[in-house]
Parts: structure tokens; sequence; C-alpha cells
């Protein structure tokens, strides 16, 4: 089924010919005046191909002389002895054009990579920002030229138009309602055709886009594929493209720009501030805080510098978030490198979440704020830190003990999953190693919890250690026993406390760890007053002929 563009669709095709040079020539065109790039000598990059060293990137000066992509470097050395070359490294081009998708942010922050030498920016409502589109274009050109970069755009109602123009005409900006006016003239590969596809179609003389443009559609599609009228359709917005950014478009954005570059540290920060508060207004008028935050912070060199920070819970308070910042900052102060100071400052809010008014407590201090304490820690921590590094204890529904919890990031865990169950006598929660028993948890206010005996090491030993036991029958508790190379005699015991696998999961499914098998568990305190947990592995006669010892914690 056809989709139509939207409606009033503008997209800027930016392609850079000489890409895999220009990461290598850049500095030097930096620093020589304009007017010595025409005196620039013959430069190529090279990669294996076909058994032969061939050109895939040469500069303009290059391509002067009559150089070609793809000739063997043998055959352009006799002809021009003194090309210069370098070996083609696609990993660092890759790299360096996701620099520049990064830079060209400033514009619109729909911004995808085309191929391996190209981008797409979504331009749609954003030129009258900058002037025009003609006035936007010429600033991007020209941005980037000063930058080193060999370059050229178009901008047009369609990707496929834009990437046409760009890389087959001679640039600049299609009104709407001239595509077809733009590309009658240009090519078939500038269709984005397959190499044989055009080839078929030169042998019987259609060489340009005007050629098919008013030719029967089934006869070509029938002859040459779908996919001729599937390029054709998308050119001249008959069929919709979508355009794939390399991000998710913010929640909301707010950025300042500067006609003198700012650079000093307090400056950034009271921009920040300014920036956070018209956010968070944003964040109010929607009913949602902010979950991931990201300033931007845009050289005047073309360098764009990032710092992410996340919270546990949603905020739109602007000076918890410049606080975030700068708890980033303290962590790693090379993230902010002014240079020659930044032009543009950009302040996003990347994830928000839902997040209505509470209900404040009038009798003094209650939860909501020791919870919005908690949640601050986390988040200060996790912005020193990174969020993945900052965790809490979350029960899981499992029967073995040393599988009762997981390690998750902190900023995840919902306060009501944390209730632990089975710790203590009465079933009350202290930590996470324990049976399972009744869903209660405990009152954080009854001191009383403290008091009772811990039924349960509060860490356990994972994986637990085998030991050495000796009973006086097989389903008695340990009379003595041999840990870590030491003997230990047994002079008291309780027990035992049978931990089952769930009724689906049988002793001839126990895994290597026996998380399948039932599980005998004793405290037992030796005659020096030290106490240990320890457990049998199989019921004798039923599940095993051999019943194993481990011990998987000691009691403090």
């Amino acid at each position: 089924m056809q989709q139509e563009n939207l409606p009033h669709q503008r997209v800027l095709s930016l392609w850079f010919p000489e890409l895999a040079c220009d990461r290598i020539l850049r500095p030097l065109r930096r620093a020589a005046p304009s007017r010595a790039r025409g005196a620039e000598p013959p430069f190529a990059v090279t990669a294996k191909m076909r058994k032969a060293q061939r050109l895939t990137g040469i500069n303009a000066t290059a391509r002067a002389l009559g150089i070609r992509l793809g000739e063997p470097l043998a055959d352009v050395r006799a002809r021009v002895p003194h090309l210069l070359v370098e070996e083609a490294d696609p990993e660092l081009d890759l790299g360096l054009l996701a620099l520049i998708a990064d830079w060209c942010d400033r514009y619109t922050p729909l911004v995808a990579l085309d191929g391996t030498d190209g981008l797409f920016l979504d331009m749609t409502g954003c030129a009258h920002l900058f002037g025009g589109e003609e006035a936007m274009l010429a600033d991007v050109l020209t941005r980037l030229q000063g930058q080193g970069f060999a370059v050229c755009g178009a901008i047009a109602g369609t990707p496929g138009a834009a990437w046409a123009v760009a890389r087959f005409g001679d640039g600049g900006c299609v009104p709407e309602g001239g595509l077809e006016d733009a590309l009658r003239a240009l090519p078939l590969p500038a269709l984005r055709l397959a190499e044989e596809t055009v080839e078929a179609l030169g042998t019987v003389g259609l060489k340009t886009i005007g050629d098919i443009l008013q030719r029967p559609r089934a006869p070509l599609a029938r002859r040459y594929g779908a996919e001729l009228i599937l390029r054709l359709d998308q050119a001249l917005g008959h069929q919709g493209e979508p355009v794939s950014p390399r991000f998710v478009m913010p929640v909301v954005m707010a950025e300042r720009r500067f006609f003198e570059p700012i650079a000093r540290i307090e400056d950034v920060r009271a921009v920040a501030l300014s920036l956070g508060q018209q956010v968070c207004e944003a964040l109010e008028r929607r009913v949602e805080g902010g979950r991931a935050f990201e300033l931007a912070l845009f050289r005047v060199d073309g360098a764009v510098q990032k710092m992410i920070v996340g919270t546990s819970r949603p905020l739109r308070l602007p000076k918890r978030i410049l606080a975030l910042f700068s708890e980033k900052l303290k962590a790693d102060e090379s993230v902010l490198d002014a240079g020659f100071g930044y032009d543009l400052v950009r302040l996003s809010v990347l994830e928000a979440q839902a997040d209505a008014p509470d209900q404040l407590s009038l009798s003094g201090r209650g939860q909501t704020e020791t919870d919005a304490d908690l949640a601050g820690l986390i988040d200060r921590l996790g912005a020193r830190l990174g969020l993945a590094r900052v965790g809490r204890l979350l029960p899981v529904d499992r029967h073995v003990p040393e599988s009762q919890c997981a390690l998750v990031p902190a900023a995840t865990v919902r306060e009501d999953a944390l209730s632990w169950v089975g710790l203590a006598g009465n079933d009350l929660g202290l930590g996470p190693g324990l049976a399972e028993g009744p869903e209660q948890g405990f009152d954080s206010e009854d001191p009383t919890w403290q008091d009772l005996p811990l039924e349960r090491p509060l860490r356990l030993i994972n994986p637990a250690e085998p030991v050495e036991t000796v009973a006086m029958v097989p389903d008695g508790p340990p009379l003595r026993f041999r840990w870590r190379r030491v003997l230990y005699k047994v002079v008291r015991s309780e027990g035992p406390e049978r931990i089952a696998p769930p009724w689906w999961v049988g002793a001839a499914d126990a895994s290597a760890d026996g998380a399948a098998a039932t599980r005998d568990y004793f405290r037992i305190e030796d005659e020096d007053g030290r106490r240990f947990w320890l457990y049998r592995e199989g019921l004798y006669a039923q599940e095993t002929r051999e019943p194993r010892w481990f011990l998987q914690g000691v009691f403090a």
C-alpha cells in the first residue's frame, strides 16, 4: 500500500565525496590559508580489492589529473609518481561521519546516516530559524568547508530527490512542486538503482530519469523489476521513504545560541540552570518528570561534547538537574574542554515519565521526603559512577536461598518490589537469603524485629562450598565436619529446615548446581561458639545414595 510523504516535508542530503581523504588532510587544510587549497598535492586512499591495491578515495587534485576510483595503485603510480597514498580505515571513516552527524544536531535532532559517506537531515519546520532554506544550506556548507571537508548538499521534498540532486546535480534547494524538473536531466544512477539495472536500461537508450518519467509503469516493472518503479516513486514523493534518525527525538528541548562564544565553566552552569528552568516548566505543563537528561555543548571548531545523567525518579527541579551534571564533572573533569568556546548549549529530556503532584505530610517529615532523599542519593551516585553501577537487591521468587535476590540498578527498582519475607522469626524481612514463607513484610517503625534471632546468615556463600561431614545416621545432623582443611566439632545443632524444589521440577532434572534437589538445612555451633549454616543435598535413598554436604553461610 502506498504511503504519501508528510506534507511539506523537507530533507537535506549531505554528501562527502572525499571523506576518507578529509579524515587525513583536514588538519592541514584548516591550518593552511584558503587560497592554498588549490595547491594541495594529489592524495589517495587505497585498500586491497580483487587481489590488488586499488584506490577507494581521492581528493580533487588527484581527480583533476585523471585519476579515477577503483584503479590499481600500480597503474596510477606509473602515471603520477608523486601521488601520496595512505591505507584505508573504514572504521575511522565511520567514526568521523558520526562526529559530523553530532555536529549537525545544531540544525535538527533528526539526523540519519546515509551509507558510509552521507547524511540525511529532516529539516521540516526548521529552516525559518536560520533565515530560510537557502541561508541554512549556505551556512551548513560554509561551516563544514571551513572545517576542512569537501561537501555537497541539496534540500528537496523527498530523501531520494535530495540525494540525487546532491550527488548528481548542482545542489541547492528544490522548490515544492519542482521535483520532476529537478530530476529530469539527472542520470539513472541518481535513483539509487543497481548497476545491472542501469546497464540494462542503457542498452535500450534509456539513460536519464526524464527518459522513463512518462513511460508506462507496467512494462518497465515487468522487464526491469519493481525496484525501478519504487525508487522513482520515492524520489517523486508518490511513495513514502522513512528517514531513521540516529537517536530518538527528545521529549523536551531547550537551547541557547551565542554571538560571542562562552568558555568559562561558571557561564556554562548559569546557562544550564536557565535552560533547566525552561525544560522543567515544559515538563510541568505535561505533568511529567525527566528520567534522563542530556547537556550538549557545541564548540565553534565543530566538536560536540555531551553529558547524560539519569534519575531514579521523575525529576523537574532545575537545581537538582544542575547538581547531577556537577557530580558528572566531579567524576571526570576532562568531559568539558571549551577550546575556543561554545556557541550553542542545549539541554534535552531524553526520557520522561508521568509525575503527578504528591500530597505532602502535615505532621513533619513523612515517607515522601525520606524517599526523595534516597532518590537524590541514588541520582548523585549514579551521575558520578554511572547508574548501572549503583545497585539494590531485588527479591526473586525462587526456592533456593542463593537465587532469592538479584542485584539490579537502583534507579530501576520500584519501592513496592522491596518486600523481603522469611528471614527471621515470624517471617519478618531482613535480607536476601531466605526460604519461602507467608507474604508478610516487616514494619520499619516497629523496632522489635531487630531483637529477633536470625534464622539465616545475612550474607551467603555463593556458590556454597563442599564440606566433609560425619553423621550418626544418614538423615541426622553432622557430628563434625571439615571445611577449608580445618576440622570442627559440633556441640549444638538445630534443624532440619527442608527446602524442596517446585513440584514441576523433579530430581531427574537437577542441574549441576543442585538447584532441583531437596535440601535439609542445619544451624550448628562448634565447641568454640562459631555458628554455621550447612545443608545436605538430596534425600537419602530417594534422590541419591550418597548425599553431599555444603556450607552456605556463617553467622556473625
